[in-house]
């Protein structure tokens, strides 16, 4: 298949040379805190917030509404991995139940305070990848143009 070339009133100021060649590529970009597109580090100059156009390649991020997801998948993936550890505490009779609840809480809380940047960035690069909420052109959009497969 080829692809035909993106009209000029949608295209980005350049198309890089390492556009990435999959979603998952441009998820672990996002998810990395890096340009979905470009790869450039500083994707989140504040704890949640992404720039609004990438230094590099110009891509516009204002499209995006990751809005409530990043959550539900930081509380799915800390309560799965929660699960064996909660087991542990629960089996061990020397420890109080407050001290098992205290760190509980604050294990979870990490891992959910850790998880919510990686999560918003990576579903991103999903919706950029994917055209939706006016990402134009998409991610694989311009893959299929450079001459890369979609993934």
């Amino acid at each position: 298949m080829i692809a035909k070339p993106l009209p000029a009133s949608i295209r980005p100021q350049t198309i890089p040379a390492d556009l990435p060649l999959t979603v998952w590529q441009a998820m672990k970009r996002g998810g990395l805190g890096c340009c979905p597109r470009c790869g450039l580090k500083g994707f989140f100059p504040r704890l949640l917030k992404p720039v609004a156009q990438c230094r590099a390649c110009g891509q516009d991020w204002t499209h995006h509404r990751a809005d409530d997801f990043p959550p539900y998948v930081a509380i799915i993936v800390t309560g799965h991995l929660m699960a064996p550890v909660m087991i542990v505490l629960a089996s061990n009779q020397s420890i109080s139940l407050g001290v098992k609840m205290a760190v509980a809480v604050v294990i979870a809380a990490l891992m959910i305070a850790a998880l919510l940047q990686p999560a918003k960035g990576a579903i991103i690069a999903l919706q950029w990848w994917n055209g939706m909420h006016g990402f134009l052109p998409s991610g694989r959009d311009e893959a299929a143009v450079a001459g890369h497969p979609e993934g």
